[in-house]
């Protein structure tokens, strides 16, 4: 069995999902929260394989509780995270990406398409929306079509890049530069945008291709 929980701030949506989903035999809905606070302390208690996560919630939003369940806040082992939201904005792609999601489908998807990702995502795979997908391709694409020499980082980019590149989390960037998570995920953006990149291991590797930081 897939074991679900539903974080979503509307009752009718949660009961919507639950039905849609109950007539699959490999699926359990344990829970349902109505926001991310909810979602990381329900999902110390029942253990789910996946979370299916808004993004916009009250108290806690979807990407802060991603953050939070990937980081393993929630005990382990760590669920994996299917975003499943309306909203579909590169900010938001990349946002819940970098936040260690591992899906991203909108709440207008086919039946099939949710179900099908909610089994990959439990598989170990990821799953991407067709227009999510294009999204993030075009959003790559930008930095490439501006030029070939390598973006100019900020100093404090930079600082950030190194301490990704060192295994930091984002909570101990925080700490070492005296700076609030959400502002280390704000250069995080910032700096994917910049190197044309969806994650931090690429962003790490192609800055020490360009020789934004030294390699090795």
């Amino acid at each position: 069995m897939i074991r679900l929980l539903l974080a979503d701030d509307h009752p009718v949506v949660r009961a919507g999902l639950a039905g849609l989903l109950s007539d699959e035999p490999d699926f359990e809905v344990v829970a349902e929260a109505s926001d991310g606070d909810e979602a990381v302390r329900l999902a110390a208690a029942t253990r789910p394989d996946v979370v299916l996560m808004d993004l916009r919630m009250p108290r806690v939003d979807g990407v802060a509780a991603t953050t939070r369940l990937v980081e393993g806040e929630a005990g382990e082992p760590v669920p994996r995270v299917l975003i499943l939201t309306t909203y579909e904005s590169d900010d938001q792609i990349l946002a819940a990406i970098e936040a260690g999601a591992s899906g991203y489908l909108l709440k207008a998807a086919p039946r099939d398409e949710i179900v099908a990702g909610i089994r990959s995502v439990a598989a170990g795979q990821s799953a991407l929306s067709p227009v999510v997908a294009v999204r993030l391709v075009e959003r790559m694409r930008r930095p490439a079509a501006a030029g070939n020499g390598a973006p100019a980082l900020t100093a404090r980019e930079t600082q950030v890049l190194q301490l990704v590149a060192t295994g930091h989390s984002n909570k101990q960037i925080a700490t070492s530069l005296g700076i609030g998570e959400s502002t280390v995920k704000t250069h995080l953006l910032k700096i994917f945008e910049k190197l044309g990149v969806a994650d931090r291991t690429r962003a790490v590797t192609l800055a020490m291709e360009q020789g934004l930081l030294p390699r090795g």
